[in-house]
């Protein structure tokens, strides 16, 4: 946040900070089985990990807790007419599903935010964009036969990082088929290759799905000098990726966004990223922040891979989908 005050972010008019309230269990039970949310509550009173890449304790579960708050808190904002766009700092916890927790994730607060947006507010169509270096296994899985959400994920080859999965070919299943939509990335993707797919693929399905709000969730674990991703983006390409979000919201439902930054491995990159992503989102036309490091050069097979799996994706979503050529086959009202 600091970073974010030095750039003069918090003079603007235009933001408004404001201090979100702890989920309640109500909320979680919205999406998780009871069983899992009273194993976290136990794991964290005794202090024990649920493996061995998700520690639990009371901090981790209040800081939880808080953060799943803060993306209630935004969604409230946005469709209470207090805000057109609000960003839930933190979290991104894609890796949770309905009775599992997993690579630092414990619950979702994407999927608690798309559940208390329906209870609340009768939405019924959404678009979560997961512009993660990881595939969000959890938010797919919780939403894979729901055909009112609308989950688009690009992220790098799962054959190259954890969690192992998000091919092409995983499209949704029974009701929700043609709802998941992946797009992995080889390592070395760097800005323009990555905006070409986000172009080809984010665009026009959400032009005909017209969700009534898109919810996008990501943080800086993209960027070239990240600590555990392989992508070559650039703080200027989490901008432009940013805008693009904003430009697309504008188009299809009346500019509603919440934008959840969380993730990412360099603590000198982590700042600049999100402050990127908030900066498009919020409408600003130019950054003046620039990578700290040399960007290294995409390999030359990167374009030629990704046109190929934008091609595979076109042809294996065109049944359902008439912005790829097909008929369409979206049931929701």
């Amino acid at each position: 946040m600091k970073f974010f005050e030095n750039q003069g972010l918090f003079k603007l008019s235009e933001i408004v900070l404001v201090e979100p309230q702890p989920a309640s269990k109500e909320e979680l039970l919205r999406v998780h089985d009871e069983g899992y949310v009273d194993l976290i509550f136990r794991l964290a009173k005794e202090n024990k990990p649920y493996d061995v890449e998700t520690p639990v304790s009371p901090e981790i579960l209040e800081a939880a807790m808080l953060i799943v708050g803060g993306a209630i808190r935004c969604g409230r904002a946005v469709f209470s007419g207090e805000a057109k766009r609000a960003i839930s700092i933190g979290g991104g916890y894609h890796h949770a599903g309905r009775n599992y927790g997993g690579g630092f994730c414990i619950f979702n607060d994407i999927a608690v935010l798309v559940e208390h947006l329906r209870a609340n507010y009768n939405v019924k169509r959404f678009l979560i964009l997961d512009y993660d270096v990881h595939f969000g296994n959890g938010t797919s899985d919780i939403y894979y036969h729901d055909p009112s959400v609308l989950y688009i994920s690009l992220h790098q080859d799962p054959r190259t990082i954890y969690p192992g999965t998000g091919f092409v070919e995983q499209i949704g299943e029974d009701a929700g088929e043609g709802y998941n939509i992946n797009v992995p990335l080889p390592p070395g993707t760097s800005d323009n290759t990555y905006l070409y797919a986000l172009n080809e693929v984010l665009v026009p399905l959400a032009e005909e799905f017209k969700p009534e709000i898109i919810i996008a969730n990501g943080g800086s674990d993209a960027h070239f000098a990240d600590m555990l991703g392989d992508l070559n983006l650039t703080v200027n390409g989490f901008f432009r990726i940013s805008q693009l979000i904003k430009e697309t919201a504008d188009k299809v439902c009346d500019g509603k966004v919440v934008l959840i930054p969380g993730s990412g491995y360099n603590p000198q990159v982590l700042p600049m990223c999100w402050y990127a992503l908030v900066a498009g989102v919020v409408g600003l036309k130019e950054i003046h922040v620039e990578d700290p490091y040399p960007l290294p050069k995409e390999p030359p097979n990167c374009i030629r891979t990704v046109e190929r799996t934008v091609d595979e994706l076109k042809r294996l979503l065109r049944r359902y989908w008439s912005c790829f050529g097909g008929f369409g086959l979206n049931v929701v009202p």
